[in-house]
């Protein structure tokens, strides 16, 4: 999902926003792909596709900072609302809404 669904999208509870450290992240696995999703200081969430657009290193073993994500490979830091390449180049990771409710953080991930 690139950040727009469906509105029959089923939104799913994947934990509470506690279970996610500040400028940290947490994986939600699914059967067709691993989910990095992503806390900001401002307890903000992001959902991205757990795969860097370069050399599908692991984003959520990215650094946080503000709202981009750095990847542990190659430091290509990432756009955490909209998956863009900020630097050094161009690429895309691809988003999942994610939303809070409450201190619940809710994915939507039909059609996943």
């Amino acid at each position: 999902m690139d950040g727009h669904f469906a509105p029959d999208s089923v939104w799913t509870e994947i934990g509470r926003l506690d279970d996610i450290p500040r400028l940290g992240s947490r994986v939600v696995r699914t059967a067709a792909i691993d989910i990095a999703v992503f806390r900001t200081s401002d307890d903000r969430v992001f959902a991205l596709h757990d795969k860097c657009p370069h050399k599908a290193g692991k984003l959520s073993q990215g650094i946080v900072h503000g709202d981009s994500v750095t990847c542990p490979l190659h430091n290509w830091v990432i756009g955490l609302a909209d998956g863009q390449a900020r630097e050094p180049d161009e690429g895309c990771a691809r988003t999942v809404p994610a939303r809070l409710d409450g201190d619940r953080v809710l994915l939507a991930v039909g059609g996943l």
